[in-house]
């Protein structure tokens, strides 16, 4: 079993990867969406949550763990490796980094994320060890995750946030940027539509998919399951419209 959990409905976009590489492949997943966002919380609050969903993960027999968080990732990975060693677990930030620098052709990368991914440092750490030559712009979009859970995509005022947002990453004529959170694939119309034709816009699961194809195979069909800390109806309707 591949256990998979997010603070909410964003690692639903790694799911829908990971079922186009590998569909059969059986899923546990787990939205912490009573306890979201994890952006504006400490490292050692994200351990925690992060801690008792891996738990939770084990009974139910899940061998493989995904962190489709790219907070959790950044603030808790390292924290779980070591803490869970008969596990084998998964993060979203170096796949994302890599599939970045692969994307690449002018060198500037930016990178979009939550307050505690961006100031992590992380993705920068990542992207400069796959290729030090790489200029790298970051900037933390906070309200993004919060637009995605109210279903907020194609309000107008999401359209001007995004432009506030983007604006300085545009001015440094990034020909990629980096998606660094879950959530913000499903504004990767909005996102699109204001960084324009010329950047392209990556994010991380098709490149875990991938990983994830190539180190576990003879994985045996049943049923997936989902689970969340509170079952709100944006969940419900997200998850019927991304995975039918």
């Amino acid at each position: 079993m591949i256990g998979i959990f997010d603070s909410g409905v964003g690692g639903l976009t790694v799911v829908k990867e990971i079922k186009k590489t590998l569909p059969d492949a059986p899923i546990i997943y787990f939205g912490d969406t009573a306890r979201l966002p994890y952006g504006n919380k400490s490292a050692q609050t994200i351990q925690g949550f992060s801690s008792e969903i891996v738990e939770f993960l084990k009974s139910k027999d899940c061998k493989t763990i995904v962190i489709a968080c790219n907070t959790a990732s950044a603030l808790a990975a390292d924290y779980l490796r070591e803490k869970y060693p008969d596990l084998r677990i998964y993060d979203v930030v170096s796949s994302g980094a890599e599939a970045a620098v692969e994307a690449t052709k002018n060198k500037k990368i930016g990178v979009i994320g939550t307050t505690a991914t961006i100031n992590s440092g992380v993705y920068r750490k990542k992207i400069i060890e796959l290729d030090s030559s790489i200029k790298i712009f970051t900037k933390a979009c906070p309200l993004f995750v919060h637009l995605v859970e109210e279903d907020w995509i194609r309000r107008p005022e999401t359209r001007k946030i995004a432009r506030t947002y983007l604006r300085p990453l545009k001015i440094e004529k990034v020909d990629t940027l980096l998606l660094g959170c879950t959530h913000y694939p499903l504004l990767d119309k909005v996102i699109s539509g204001v960084m324009g034709r010329r950047t392209k816009l990556v994010s991380s699961g098709r490149k875990l998919a991938e990983e994830l194809a190539r180190e576990n195979e003879n994985l045996k069909k049943s049923k997936d399951e989902y689970y969340v800390s509170d079952l709100t109806p944006h969940f419900e309707n997200l998850a019927k419209k991304k995975l039918k």
